[in-house]
């Protein structure tokens, strides 16, 4: 799938699985862990966006093995440069990266970050909601120096309005696992499919794939006009209630 497929899905599966993880008791007042904040209570207005725009940016992550990628080419040589060693350490375009073991780790990862080293985490939370506006495709077109300032703007912005509004980062584990974990899903729908049991080299497809042709007409003329509809319509379903 492109990227802003990717995006797309990572919204839509936060804003319709998040609230679901955050309701469950997985914490409690005598756990170690409710200082590091894993999911504890309802989410915020500002932070199931917030979700959104990081889980659409994560949803992102496993393109890193492909230096051609939208990921590979948000920051210029140091993402291409990134790439280039990501894809030869997981060997080559989905690889490792494209495993269930790649989102689990990604997840437990970001919660670490998240507890351990608040301007890490903040790090990353920045460059994913940048990687998530550059993948829908928010800029200028033919202009990738103004594109460039528009998403630096937007993203500063947004990081500010969220910081503004007291946002917490416990749920962005979560966001990072689901985004980087749909985005295998998405890519088990295509031709090629994911060796989702890395490292297994067994590529698997869903069974009731539809053969979905990566950048052709499905894909960008009826897939990514429902995904938008539809985070749309989940965004203000929580919102409303």
């Amino acid at each position: 799938m492109m990227g802003h497929t990717h995006a797309l899905t990572g919204a839509a599966a936060w804003l319709g699985l998040a609230p679901v993880f955050a309701a469950l008791p997985l914490v409690n007042e005598s756990s170690r862990f409710i200082e590091t904040g894993i999911m504890a209570g309802a989410l915020t207005p500002a932070e199931l966006i917030a979700g959104a725009l990081v889980c659409a940016g994560a949803a992102m992550l496993p393109d890193l093995d492909h230096p051609s990628a939208t990921i590979a080419q948000t920051f210029g040589p140091v993402t291409w440069l990134l790439s280039k060693v990501v894809s030869w350490l997981s060997g080559g375009h989905r690889g490792a990266t494209h495993s269930l073991a790649f989102a689990v780790a990604a997840g437990f990862g970001a919660h670490y970050l998240a507890g351990t080293y608040p301007i890490g985490r903040d790090i990353m939370v920045v460059l994913l909601i940048g990687l998530s506006l550059r993948a829908i495709g928010i800029g200028i077109p033919g202009n990738k120096m103004g594109s460039a300032m528009v998403n630096i703007g937007l993203t500063a912005g947004l990081y500010v309005v969220f910081m503004s509004l007291g946002v917490g980062y416990a749920w962005l584990g979560l966001a990072v696992g689901i985004g980087s974990l749909i985005h295998v899903v998405g890519d088990c729908m295509t031709e090629r499919g994911c060796p989702v049991l890395w490292p297994m080299a067994y590529k698997f497809m869903l069974p009731w794939k539809i053969g979905i042709k990566t950048g052709k007409k499905f894909e960008q003329k009826i897939l990514a006009p429902v995904l938008s509809v539809a985070i749309v319509g989940l965004l203000f379903w929580r919102l409303a209630y």
